[in-house]
């Protein structure tokens, strides 16, 4: 999919011209904190180039190090990209601007189902950037089993070749479904049999990681691991290569659904401008090439038409579009509140006991 940029490079080009410029003379540097390999580059340089406002873009691995950072102070972040649990913990430490939508015009796109969620429920302060689920990346030339249930994650068959995500969320919640529990867990007994899984399956695991699970795994130095499914889709799509012997599945007793984010934290220094970010990140023909590139669904209802008429088939992929069966099972997570320190207090037992 990545040489479907240069399809739309007459498109961009043309977008440039259309964006409107930033304000006179003084040079603006837009401080972006994002996830790993979440974004086309190729469009911060559009972004700067028609706009003169340059971006110094940092990325970080989990929701909780992003808040750990912004919470700790020292650093001046315009927009940050938080999943929708984490959204709903800013709010209510108070760590989010409200947005102005009068510099977002381009939020007519937004998908209404998008619109208006839990986490934000007057979408006062986020607006959503890619949505999806987590589930079980795997090479089919080292997995011989069925892959529709957690339950592999702990196959001891399977050791020394099983990858997890190093992430207190994703890993404690895989450990809840699999018992038959909420991933949004606030009880103590059953939060207890999860980390006692997560330490039983430590002399399984491989090692514990972000972004590098997908190329661990296609490369086959890894059999399965826990990631997201934008993964699978990354693979599925890159054309330079054959990942033919990749899958990812959706397990049987469901998983997260996430929805990620773009926000104004309190430290922004350039607020208009950050709204300017967020929406030439809106405009269709930019979401449409962030999305191809990228690997997930975008909530750009534009640019889901044209991804509908270009590549029909990735709806049929769980990975791509899950079903009603799967989603009926998801869950999305929640602010758990004072929950969050024993969560994190389990997953630092589970890492170092």
């Amino acid at each position: 999919m990545k040489k479907r940029v240069a399809a739309v490079i007459a498109i961009v080009a043309l977008l440039a011209m259309a964006l409107p410029m930033s304000g006179c003379g003084e040079k603006v540097v837009l401080n972006v904190f994002n996830w790993g390999e979440y974004i086309d580059l190729s469009l911060l340089d559009l972004f700067e180039e028609r706009t003169g406002i340059s971006i110094n873009y940092k990325t970080y691995e989990t929701n909780e190090s992003m808040l750990a950072k912004l919470e700790a102070g020292g650093s001046s972040y315009d927009v940050v990209f938080p999943s929708d649990y984490a959204v709903s913990e800013m709010i209510r430490k108070d760590l989010l601007l409200p947005l102005n939508f009068d510099n977002i015009p381009n939020f007519k796109y937004v998908d209404e189902r998008f619109k208006n969620l839990g986490y934000d429920p007057e979408n006062k302060y986020s607006v959503p950037y890619f949505w999806g689920t987590i589930g079980i990346l795997y090479n089919k030339e080292m997995v011989d089993d069925p892959v529709d249930t957690w339950d592999i994650l702990w196959n001891p068959k399977y050791a020394g070749q099983i990858l997890m995500k190093k992430d207190v969320r994703d890993a404690m919640g895989a450990a809840l479904k699999m018992l038959g529990f909420s991933m949004n867990s606030k009880n103590d007994e059953e939060l207890k049999k999860a980390q006692q899984a997560l330490i039983d399956q430590r002399s399984l695991v491989a090692g514990y990681y972000g972004d590098e699970i997908k190329d661990l795994i296609a490369n086959g130095d890894a059999a399965l691991g826990l990631t997201y499914s934008g993964d699978y889709m990354e693979l599925y799509w890159d054309e330079d290569a054959d990942f033919s012997h990749i899958g990812f599945a959706v397990p049987r007793e469901g998983t997260n659904m996430w929805f990620d984010t773009m926000v104004i934290p309190k430290t922004c220094q350039h607020k208009k401008e950050a709204e300017m970010f967020i929406n030439f990140m809106l405009d269709p023909d930019v979401s449409y090439q962030n999305a191809v590139t990228v690997g997930y669904p975008s909530p750009n209802t534009e640019a889901m038409k044209r991804i509908m008429e270009e590549s029909p088939e990735v709806f049929e992929l769980d990975a791509f579009w899950p079903d009603d069966e799967i989603i009926s099972k998801s869950e999305v997570y929640v602010d758990l509140g004072e929950y969050n320190s024993v969560y994190n207090q389990l997953w630092t037992e589970v890492l170092v006991d």
